[in-house]
């Protein structure tokens, strides 16, 4: 299937005169949160606030802090790089920053102890860049639309299903998507029923993926090659989530294929595939969180995979149905297996996939003739044409 580039946006660098500003359109970064990611959210809020048109857009940074709070922040990409292997941080302000919760009011409000409460701006479109429980999940979508805002993304079910491992291959199923053979330990059943988890388990050989159902990015992943590991691998995973998934190693090449939401009624669009070349020096034997963000070294992005043609487009063609079968929009990462007979099977939607510069996503859209400021802008452009409320 062959992708359509939008029209391409100017990459402005530097802010625009203030009396400008009622021209341009307002877009909160809304950024951190409360999930394991929150330092991969912060470097790619700094990523998106170096690309975004300063021409075009006028950007409010609203962060949430690792216990929820939501504060200004600088508009100072540089302040939230990843330098020295480290990721930062929201940090927490006596100054709160509230939603308008009434339909028709778009203003922002700042309450600050012992003074009235103060308008902030009126926001014409939220850019939520935030990964895991509590921001990809559905639940800030939710939020959003409770407060009739537009916003980049997938909408409450559409992230919430691709948050959560378990109902998102239940649908992928249900929707006749290829995807491989797995098992759910619920919540109880490890303590309660080992042994009838057992039983569901050694069916589906070895190695074994164990993942917690509602995590992202690899965190709390574990490869297991001798069921004597799995009691390890289950209890790092629970670690994240009180719900595990199990999945049976799939024999094949790892790949990914990036889709953006179609304008005006299209069909989603689909971006050259790219595959991970995961090296010696990935410690897990497997992209974990690790290589993903701290260890460049540890992987090599090519895009596009080296496919032949038919396999390019038949791995494009399930991407899109794959985001279609959760109604996903604006944005999603679809990854999948493609085995030694060419058949492709899926592994997982991301809705608000990794989205720094240097991310997979931004890449593969890069390789297919869309760079960065364009990609941030062509997302904007989607979540303003979109109506609020139901769709």
């Amino acid at each position: 299937m062959s992708h359509h580039t939008p029209e391409p946006a100017s990459a402005g660098a530097s802010p625009a005169p203030t009396p400008d500003a009622a021209a341009k359109t307002r877009v909160v970064i809304l950024f951190g949160g409360r999930s394991g990611e929150h330092g991969i959210s912060v470097a790619t809020a700094g990523g998106v606030m170096s690309a975004i048109d300063r021409s075009k857009y006028e950007v409010v940074p609203i962060g949430i802090t690792p216990k929820g709070q939501w504060v200004i922040a600088a508009d100072e990409p540089e302040r939230w790089a990843i330098t020295d292997g480290k990721a930062a941080e929201v940090p927490a302000s006596a100054a709160e920053v509230v939603l308008p919760l009434t339909v028709g009011d778009a203003a922002l409000r700042v309450l600050e102890p012992g003074r009235v409460p103060s308008a902030l701006a009126d926001v014409d479109v939220v850019f939520p860049l935030l990964h895991g429980p509590y921001g990809e999940d559905g639940t800030v979508q939710g939020l959003l639309e409770l407060a009739d805002a537009r916003y980049v993304g997938s909408g409450v079910l559409a992230s919430a299903v691709g948050m959560d491992k378990h109902f998102m291959k239940m649908v992928f199923a249900g929707q006749g998507l290829p995807i491989g053979p797995y098992t759910v330990i619920k919540p109880g059943d490890w303590e309660r029923r080992r042994d009838v988890v057992l039983q569901t388990v050694e069916p589906l050989g070895l190695p074994l993926f164990v993942k917690p159902a509602r995590a992202g990015s690899s965190l709390g992943v574990s490869r297991v090659d001798s069921l004597d590991d799995l009691d390890a691998a289950v209890e790092e995973a629970r670690r994240h989530d009180p719900k595990v998934i199990v999945e049976a190693g799939i024999a094949g090449r790892e790949i990914e294929c990036a889709v953006l939401g179609g304008r005006g009624g299209e069909r989603p669009r689909a971006s050259l595939p790219g595959e991970i070349l995961v090296t010696d020096e990935t410690k897990n034997g497997f992209y974990d969180y690790e290589a993903k963000y701290f260890d460049e070294a540890a992987v090599q992005l090519s895009c596009p995979a080296d496919l032949p043609e038919h396999v390019i487009k038949q791995v494009q063609e399930i991407a899109v149905r794959t985001f279609e079968a959760v109604s996903a929009e604006g944005l999603a990462r679809v990854d999948v297996f493609v085995t030694p007979e060419d058949q492709v099977v899926v592994n997982e939607i991301n809705t608000m996939p990794g989205f720094t510069p240097f991310s997979m996503y931004p890449r593969m859209w890069d390789a297919s003739g869309l760079s960065y400021p364009e990609l941030i802008d062509e997302l904007i452009q989607l979540a303003l044409e979109r109506p609020t409320g139901l769709r």
